[in-house]
């Protein structure tokens, strides 16, 4: 019932991106976003699934090298549009333009494809970009498009990722995240060795002390743009890559939602390098 109505109030006014459109949304500010995807309700096991030579264990340099804001700062200042916090946030993400983070990121296989490891690789992404552990715990949780049981019965393992994932962290709050949207395609040139991805999600975060404070809801896309750099044995040892994290305002959180027309009020853009280990 969460997940219908999480999808429910996601309003439709843009096509999930075919496959043409997947790596073009790197070269424009102008982002709408992502409608969902409907076919997370069929059978139970749906996911993102990634390129087969991304599976494995992987040492990754996540590095950033733009951010800014399409609309204008005021639409980053929270959920009330206050302009100190949106200056404030801004100038702490500029100031780490250009430094690499390192992390070890899991992709894996299953009966389906190759998706990733979300228990793990939250972890890693969580601790790594706040430079401190900062995850109690990470585990999955069952949606109607993506459960334990449905995976079981059509022949997974109870090791397989499913797509939505309950973050506990060591302060008092927590983070759920829902898929709601996902896609990818190989070159439209025919080139088997780059990939492109995107993956839309609403993550709702809250206090788990005593606090009154309402639950803020965030919706994010983030798109990939992978390519095969080094390959030895038909294996890939390096890829690289860029990645793009875009924000949108939500409806049950944030005061301009309406003003901000579902356009994309925040970009940040990395570069990445992954060396198999």
């Amino acid at each position: 019932a969460l997940t219908t109505s999480l999808l429910g109030i996601i309003p439709p006014l843009a096509s999930a991106a075919t496959p043409s459109s997947i790596a073009s949304r790197f070269e424009t500010p102008d982002l709408v976003i992502q409608s969902p995807s409907r076919n997370s309700e069929i059978n139970g096991v749906d996911n993102m699934f990634f390129p087969s030579w991304l599976e494995g264990e992987w040492e990754v340099k996540q590095t950033l090298v733009d951010t800014f804001t399409p609309q204008g700062l005021r639409f980053v200042g929270g959920p009330s549009g206050d302009l100190s916090i949106a200056n404030k946030s801004m100038q702490e993400q500029r100031s780490k333009i250009g430094i690499p983070v390192n992390l070890k990121i899991r992709f894996v296989k299953t009966k389906w494809g190759v998706v990733e490891d979300r228990v793990f690789n939250l972890r890693e992404r969580l601790d790594g970009f706040a430079g401190r552990r900062v995850v109690a715990s990470v585990e999955y949780a069952d949606v109607g498009g993506s459960n334990r049981a449905s995976v079981l019965a059509l022949g997974g393992t109870d090791k397989d990722p499913l797509q939505t994932s309950v973050v506990r962290f060591k302060g008092p709050a927590a983070q759920k995240t829902f898929l709601v949207a996902h896609g990818g395609e190989a070159s439209t040139s025919g080139n088997t060795d780059t990939w492109a991805g995107f993956e839309m999600s609403r993550s709702i975060f809250a206090l788990t002390n005593q606090s009154t404070a309402p639950p803020i809801t965030v919706d994010t896309e983030v798109i990939w743009l992978l390519n095969r750099a080094e390959v030895v044995d038909e294996n890939p040892v390096v890829i690289e890559g860029k990645l793009r994290l875009v924000d949108y305002l939500n409806a049950q959180s944030d005061v301009l939602y309406f003003e901000a027309k579902n356009r994309a009020v925040s970009i940040s853009d990395y570069v990445l390098e992954f060396r198999k280990i």
